[in-house]
């Protein structure tokens, strides 16, 4: 199965909340609510300025999905 790179999330328990999910490494779940971010990889060991870096273009990246899909139901 072929996953797409990002998935819109929601919870009935945490109705105000956005949710993004990212499948590729590093896989994560961010809250778009608070940038709250929840990591499904164990990120030890690797270089913290290039994680950095990343993190910044994923989250933008995330942002951007969102606002995409949001378009759809306009």
């Amino acid at each position: 199965m072929t996953l797409p790179k990002f998935l819109l999330a929601d919870n009935s328990k945490f109705p105000e909340d956005i949710f993004v999910l990212h499948t590729e490494f590093p896989r994560f779940l961010i809250n778009l609510k608070d940038d709250e971010i929840e990591w499904f990889e164990d990120l030890t060991g690797e270089s913290e300025e290039d994680i950095a870096t990343e993190l910044a273009d994923l989250m933008d990246k995330a942002g951007a999905f969102y606002d995409e899909e949001m378009k759809d139901y306009e």
